[in-house]
């Protein structure tokens, strides 16, 4: 008998047609894929490729999408313009700092003093009075020593201590050492109109000079603020704050500095919100210190 034929049965067709879909929905999974990527992409771009193909392209987005409002094309007007609320309430009285001597007095030893120079300015009308202070040096005792001094008081200077205080608050800033200033103080400020003094050991000495009065030892504000001082070099570290006066002296009695120059000076910047601006056009001391060898970056550091 001849070897029996193997026979193989063909695949029905209905299983050929089942691999033959599944074949093709691994091609559109594979597709899918690929767009969803693009999608993420540049979803402009693909958002018109969905439409083509006649699907949502919110169904695919991960996020909504977000509405921002329309920049205006022209200036607002002026009447829907708010006014920026203040930085800080407004600042209060002004704050006159005055120095001492060749500002308000001249001093000299009584001993050295031509008797001309002062009967001279006696007669030119300049009040004047002698008194006796406290020497930094001692004798051979180890006693501190007496000094006798006669005093010249600025023409005005009373007039000028007393109208100032009405709108200011006055405060006496000497390089001079204390057992030499205070009593002198004591006799020309009478009326305690000088809300507080500082001596030699409240000035700074800087590479350029010493005995400079800083002012931020009395306000970290320096919109209010004044020194008025002969010697310029008082203010290096505020050069903005610094009102530069004339040197008094008995020998040049004829003086209108206190209630001519200054006092007038002062009224007006009482009315100012920063006295800065108007003093910067008035002296212009930053330049006054570039000029005399001083950098700018001193008085700015403050």
């Amino acid at each position: 008998m001849a070897a029996a034929e193997v026979y193989t049965p063909a695949p029905p067709l209905q299983h050929r047609g089942q691999a033959a879909w599944l074949a093709v929905v691994g091609w559109l999974g594979l597709l899918l894929q690929v767009l969803l990527r693009v999608i993420r992409g540049a979803p402009s771009s693909c958002a018109r490729l969905l439409k083509f193909l006649g699907l949502r392209y919110s169904l695919l987005s991960a996020a909504p999408a977000v509405a921002f409002a329309r920049l205006p094309t022209e200036a607002p007007r002026a009447d829907e313009l708010r006014p920026l609320p203040p930085l800080s309430p407004p600042s209060g009285r002004l704050t006159v700092v005055l120095d001492l001597d060749e500002t308000l007095v001249c001093a000299y030893e009584s001993s050295s003093l031509p008797a001309t120079v002062r009967t001279q300015a006696i007669e030119a009308g300049l009040h004047c009075f002698d008194m006796e202070c406290v020497s930094s040096e001692k004798d051979a005792q180890g006693r501190q020593r007496m000094n006798h001094v006669t005093v010249f008081e600025r023409p005005g200077l009373h007039e000028f201590l007393q109208q100032t205080s009405e709108f200011a608050d006055l405060i006496l800033f000497t390089a001079g050492l204390e057992g030499y200033a205070k009593p002198l103080v004591d006799r020309i400020d009478a009326h305690n109109r000088f809300c507080h003094r500082l001596y030699r050991p409240s000035t700074v000495n800087t590479e350029y000079r010493d005995h400079v009065k800083d002012l931020s030892c009395l306000s970290t504000d320096f919109r209010k603020i004044v020194l008025v001082d002969n010697n310029p070099y008082s203010f290096l570290l505020q050069p903005l704050n610094g009102i530069p006066c004339l040197t008094f002296s008995a020998r040049q009695p004829v003086d209108n500095q206190l209630m001519g120059v200054i006092f007038p000076l002062l009224k007006h910047l009482s009315l100012q919100k920063d006295v800065r601006p108007a003093l910067y056009d008035t002296f212009h001391m930053p330049e006054w210190f570039q000029r005399n060898g001083i950098p700018d970056s001193v008085g700015q550091a403050r």
